[in-house]
């Protein structure tokens, strides 16, 4: 019995450490990243380089390092 707890806590744990992520916020016009080891998730709000005053907004989803969303404009 006490075996299957400690093995549901480690589960547990592991889980907690693979999904919880970490916010960082980048340089380049208020770009926010939200990287966990599993996923990451970007909320960009960039200038672009090729036209001036003008600038990029949306939100990129990578599982796995797989983009599997960007509606950045």
């Amino acid at each position: 019995m006490k075996k299957k707890v400690i093995i549901i806590v480690s589960i547990i744990i592991v889980v907690l450490i693979l999904l919880v992520p970490v916010p960082f916020v980048l340089r380049d016009g208020g770009t926010v990243e939200y990287k966990a080891l599993l996923y990451k998730v970007s909320d960009v709000h960039r200038l672009t380089i090729m036209e001036e005053n003008k600038h990029e907004e949306g939100i990129i989803i990578e599982v796995l390092g797989i983009e599997i969303y960007n509606n950045v404009k």
